[in-house]
């Protein structure tokens, strides 16, 4: 059996036709997930899912992460409910891979879109794969050896909440982890870069100015558009990507229409290397 696949960019992201995934039989899902791995984003279309569908799909990957702060699906505690409208603007518009804070992230994130604004609330996505290897060989050179923090407080210190939200989020979230900066695929081995903006604070081992200089650099290179996919949602579209190789962002120009998709997340089988 082949998949149906149509590639969408040069670096990342296809779109596979004729699968219902709530159906499919081992073999197909060895294909599926060998196509996500090659092209990093999948969208699969018509797609007509409940939670516990959901979930029993993405746990056929491997263990499931819960969320310590985001809001959860009544039903299914393992996933996140991403919900904006008239009173929560979205807030999802910086890049991160998912989880990086925690010391195993993710491996694969499998989100479903419920509701889906008439314009705008498109995702990007940006391959850092490619984004590895168009930095000069002196450059990687010095990057193959350092680690970067990651927090989780990061991100609550650049979202509009009061003092007390603040400090409920500081309770529940994990202490700060590092993670290579460059770190390598368990699967087929290829290099890419591992910080983000919305979790990585700081590079070990330099002054404070020189992590700021070097973080900067690295985070400006990975918003080069080539290395970047946009992707419009419809209704009832399935979207998985390879949490190791991409990061992305949801779009903040609908307010104040609606935007509601779950997420699923399966974590990574160890720490990255």
């Amino acid at each position: 059996m082949s998949l149906n696949l149509e590639r969408l960019n040069p670096n990342l992201g296809a779109r596979i036709e004729g699968i219902d995934l709530r159906t499919v039989d081992d073999a197909t899902l060895a294909l599926i997930e060998n196509a996500l791995v090659e092209h990093k984003v999948l969208f699969f279309s018509d797609q007509h899912w409940s939670s516990v569908e959901q979930r029993r799909f993405a746990e056929r990957f491997g263990e499931l992460h819960v969320h310590p702060v985001f809001e959860a699906d009544p039903e299914v505690k393992e996933l996140v409910v991403l919900a904006y409208g008239p009173h929560r603007k979205g807030a999802n518009d910086t890049w991160h891979a998912d989880v990086t804070f925690a010391e195993r992230p993710l491996k694969y994130g499998i989100l479903f879109a419920e509701e889906i604004p008439p314009l705008g609330g498109d995702t990007l996505w940006l391959d850092t794969e490619a984004a590895y290897q168009a930095l000069s060989a002196p450059v990687r050179q010095v990057l193959d050896d350092l680690y970067a923090v990651h927090t989780f407080l990061k991100s609550v210190d650049l979202t509009p909440s009061s003092h007390d939200e603040r400090e409920e989020v500081r309770r529940r979230m994990p202490l700060p982890t590092r993670h290579p900066v460059v770190r390598t695929h368990p699967v087929t081995g290829r290099k890419s870069l591992y910080v983000n903006q919305a979790f990585t604070t700081h590079i070990e081992g330099l002054s404070r100015l020189e992590s700021d200089y070097l973080l900067r650099l690295l985070l400006q290179h990975l918003e080069n558009p080539e290395f970047q996919m946009r992707w419009r949602w419809a209704r009832n579209t399935v979207a998985i990507w390879d949490n190791r190789s991409t990061q992305h962002l949801a779009v903040s120009d609908y307010f104040p229409a609606p935007r509601r998709v779950r997420r699923a997340a399966v974590l990574e089988e160890r720490r990255p290397v």
